[in-house]
């Protein structure tokens, strides 16, 4: 799922997870970041290799916020690695604020951002939210700013 800020691509993610759970199957849900510190970390801390071992048995993995900051190297290394482990395993949802052609600034190596991307967009669909599609979280703050004034 890919577009701007607030306009539902983390909730409608969420919603698909819940229904998942509810037919029976095993879902994972982490942030992009998470994801990546659980990668580095699961070799040394417990709860990370837990938490590691609890994604790999899902069905569904739902990783939100995708690309939303620039990663080191060895950060993009893992990420191909566990997309590669994970490759015919389970599906997967992705949330993202970038387009897969904006990817490879993020991971900084083009070569391993076409492999990710080969093996994610094989047999996927792809949504992607309107940019004329206010932040639904912002729509209600202007509803509650616009009939203030401030007075000092």
């Amino acid at each position: 799922m890919m577009g701007p800020t607030g306009v539902g691509k983390t909730h409608l993610s969420t919603a698909l997870g819940i229904h998942a759970i509810e037919r029976g199957y095993q879902v994972s849900f982490i942030s992009m970041d998470r994801l990546i510190y659980v990668l580095k970390s699961r070799e040394y801390i417990s709860k990370s290799k837990t938490r590691y071992n609890r994604i790999i048995k899902s069905d569904l993995i739902i990783i939100d916020d995708v690309m939303y900051m620039a990663y080191e190297p060895q950060d993009a290394h893992l990420f191909f690695q566990f997309i590669y482990e994970m490759y015919d395993k389970a599906a997967f949802i992705l949330t993202s604020n970038k387009g897969p052609g904006e990817w490879g600034k993020f991971l900084g190596d083009t070569t391993l951002t076409t492999a990710i991307l080969d093996r994610l967009l094989h047999r996927s669909e792809i949504l992607t939210f309107s940019e004329e599609q206010d932040s639904i979280r912002m729509k209600y703050r202007k509803a509650l700013f616009n009939n203030q004034s401030v007075e000092s």
